[in-house]
């Protein structure tokens, strides 16, 4: 069983967007195969699983969703990121998608000087 990465969901992320110097070279193939599934599970992204010829499973992303570029831009900003990130980490929690998009509007609100 392998743990959910959300720094690898957002390399992933920004990769599918097109950013092209991503170094996603700590990751294994079958770490970033199985994040980009999740992609799809969540409907980050549009794609397909297709098995290959080795019968393997590959991903295929063709683009993000509107969910995939929301997620994207509340978490574009590294420090909003990594603001994000040391909440929870300090409160030693796991948190769902939805929780993290919405502390990262939060953090982003706060560095706009908008309050809640």
């Amino acid at each position: 069983m392998m743990k959910r990465d959300m720094d690898l969901i957002r390399l992933l992320l920004f990769q599918v967007e097109g950013e092209k110097e991503l170094d996603l070279s700590d990751y294994s193939d079958e770490q970033k195969l199985y994040h980009q599934r999740l992609l799809l599970e969540a409907g980050l992204v549009h794609g397909s699983e297709r098995s290959s010829l080795g019968g393997g499973l590959r991903v295929e992303i063709k683009r993000l969703t509107w969910e995939g570029h929301e997620f994207l831009d509340a978490a574009r900003n590294d420090s909003t990121w990594n603001k994000a990130k040391e909440r929870i980490s300090k409160l030693n929690v796991s948190v769902t998608l939805p929780i993290m998009v919405e502390l990262l509007i939060a953090v982003s609100k706060e560095r706009l000087g908008l309050g809640n």
